[in-house]
């Protein structure tokens, strides 16, 4: 069964709105595990700072039944689907890694792209995965967090 990494990310009630994501991930993905939460500004556009984490779990389901499930959390955290990319949002639940899966099709690039350039989501993976592989890079997600300037990229630990 592959392990599934997704961060989480509000900046619309962002504390009420992760509890709910949390609660959904939980109920959807039994087992599921949580980083620590982190605020940080928002990247992109201006807006209210964003407080994101990353959930990990195991499943057997193919990757676009997890997509499918992480869209119906978001909105029943009040996202709606035609939401602009780079602006506030209620809850934003992105597929970081799908076990050791390189995809790049329309809707779906995994390792996520981004993920090796924005602290808020490597340092909360690295909190909750250090030792796994990124499969592209070749190194662990703790050893990538390390060498990663995180002077630059601030993070401010909300809740462990």
């Amino acid at each position: 069964m592959p392990a599934v990494y997704v961060a989480a990310g509000s900046n619309v009630a962002p504390e009420r709105n992760l509890e709910r994501a949390v609660e959904e991930l939980k109920r959807e993905f039994p087992g599921a595990r949580f980083s620590p939460w982190y605020r940080n500004r928002a990247v992109g556009f201006a807006g209210e700072d964003f407080i994101n984490l990353v959930a990990g779990f195991d499943t057997a389901l193919p990757v676009h039944a997890v997509l499918a499930r992480l869209h119906a959390i978001e909105s029943r955290c009040g996202r709606p689907r035609e939401a602009p990319r780079w602006a506030p949002r209620t809850m934003d639940l992105d597929v970081l890694l799908y076990g050791d899966l390189v995809c790049d099709e329309p809707g779906l690039k995994l390792p996520r792209p981004d993920l090796l350039k924005r602290a808020y989501v490597l340092g909360p993976l690295a909190q909750l995965a250090p030792g796994v592989v990124h499969p592209t890079a070749g190194a662990t997600i703790g050893e990538l967090w390390t060498r990663f300037d995180q002077s630059a990229h601030p993070l401010e630990q909300v809740r462990p």
